[in-house]
């Protein structure tokens, strides 16, 4: 196993003060160079594909298939896009011009914001550390990246890709726990991207408060999965029971608990049991494309869940090989410890609604999820959609929206602010400049005191 050691202080001043100065030289906002680091990433990424894909089964039993399409094969998707858009997205723009201003123009210019960092989770630990550099380096920063310590092996063969790939007084990885994160939060950023848990969110705002830093933040929250009286059963529960096995339910856009109408509860308790049978003919303990829980005290967190309600599927769990089957909870109260935080694992609370408008009300009185999820008819789900909200959504489907580059992917309110993804990316890494040019061979006299033609400038600019 990796022994990851947490980065000295000297050696964090150090970076800072090298990204400062290197990104102060110029050197990163050059197109023709912003696209040769593009082009590095995607060249230290296929090197080093083996060594993570190793490392993601050893510290998450996450099979290569399963790293491949959630992570290694998403951040491949994110370079080549950048690359082929990035002189369109960094062009300078002009844009129309008000009666007030005339007859100077008005520019748009999108610049790098500086000297960012990036912190990610164990979860996707390569597309949540990576995906976002994407956007920095395209953008034309410098970047600090903070891997999570709980994947050990990941956060090993990610720095040695970094090193790898580029100079340290560009692009670096900071290792450590809890204190490295302290001591990295306490100092000044020209914009903090940050994914994790809400709680810790609260923590990066609060010490980044006293610099008014730009903050991106990637949360999470308990995304409700409504399967209503018209929907699909059988199409329903296979991509709900995917969605909660994808990474073993260890995913912040994952359905969190069910609310079922009471008339289709049984029904799809049923069809759950049958497409989680097929899924997994063997069952998910000796699976080889069955993530297991990341660390012990988030299986005994899981495990502690289970006395919240009645068993109707699963609860089944392996402490050795942290395993935990899928899991159906009947009979939970709203109030119940399982219900109060993200799951962020295998189990599947179950809520009954009669009326949609139920739904609208438990929803809505909550925190706002980074997902809503609803199976039934479509313009019924438009109908829910309309009125609640949400980071994003799916109709009969869950999860699904993340894989469309052309949408943003972001939170709301207690699951987060800002988003990325292809161009978004980039602006969250950039600040949009607004440029003012004035020709000198007319000088219109209205705007100067003693302001004689007030009445004519009132009139066109009414």
């Amino acid at each position: 196993m990796a022994n990851l050691e947490n980065t000295p202080v000297p050696r964090i001043d150090a970076l800072q003060k090298a990204q400062r100065q290197f990104f102060a030289s110029g050197a990163t906002r050059s197109l023709a160079f912003r696209k040769k680091m593009l082009t590095a990433l995607y060249k230290g990424l296929e090197k080093w594909e083996k060594a993570l894909t190793e490392a993601l089964w050893s510290d998450l039993h996450k099979s290569f298939e399963e790293a491949y399409m959630t992570e290694i094969g998403l951040v491949y998707g994110e370079i080549k896009d950048a690359r082929k858009n990035l002189s369109r997205w960094a062009r300078r723009r002009k844009v129309p011009a008000t009666a007030a201003i005339l007859p100077s123009r008005s520019y748009i210019v999108r610049e790098p914001l500086g000297c960012v960092l990036i912190v990610s989770p164990w979860n996707y630990p390569v597309q949540l550390l990576l995906s976002p550099l994407v956007g920095a380096i395209a953008a034309g920063c410098t970047a600090i990246l903070k891997p999570s310590p709980y994947v050990p092996q990941v956060s090993a063969a990610l720095q040695q890709m970094i090193e790898d790939s580029f100079p340290s007084d560009y692009v670096a990885v900071v290792q450590g726990d809890r204190s490295v994160n302290t001591e990295l939060f306490s100092r000044r950023y020209d914009l903090v991207f940050f994914t994790g848990s809400p709680a810790l969110a609260k923590v990066v705002a609060a010490a980044q408060a006293k610099y008014l830093t730009p903050m991106v933040l990637e949360l999470g929250g308990k995304s409700p999965c409504i399967v209503d009286k018209d929907a699909d059963l059988k199409t329903a529960a296979r991509r709900i029971v995917w969605g909660k096995c994808v990474n073993s339910g260890q995913t912040c856009i994952a359905p969190d608990y069910l609310f079922l109408h009471e008339d289709i509860k049984d029904a799809f308790v049923r069809a759950f049991k049958e497409e989680l049978a097929a899924l997994y003919p063997e069952g998910t303990q000796t699976a080889r494309h069955y993530v297991h829980i990341v660390r012990d005290r988030a299986f005994e967190r899981l495990q502690s869940y289970l006395k919240d309600g009645e068993i109707l599927a699963g609860g089944r769990s392996d402490a050795a090989a942290r395993w935990f089957e899928p899991t159906l909870l009947d009979k939970v109260s709203p109030d119940a410890p399982v219900m109060q935080e993200e799951i962020f694992g295998p189990i599947f609370p179950i809520l009954t609604f009669r009326d949609r408008d139920e739904v609208i009300r438990f929803v809505t009185e909550r925190e706002k999820p980074l997902a809503f999820y609803y199976f039934g008819k479509e313009k019924d789900g438009w109908d829910v959609i309309a009125r609640t909200t949400s980071g994003g959504a799916c109709i009969n489907d869950v999860i699904m929206h993340i894989a469309n580059s052309h949408v943003p992917f972001g939170g709301v309110g207690n699951s987060g602010m800002g988003s990325y993804h292809s161009e978004r990316s980039f602006l969250a890494f950039s600040h949009e400049r607004s440029v003012l040019a004035s020709p000198t061979w007319v000088d219109l006299p209205f705007r100067y005191m003693p302001y004689t033609i007030f009445p004519l400038v009132k009139k066109i600019l009414k």
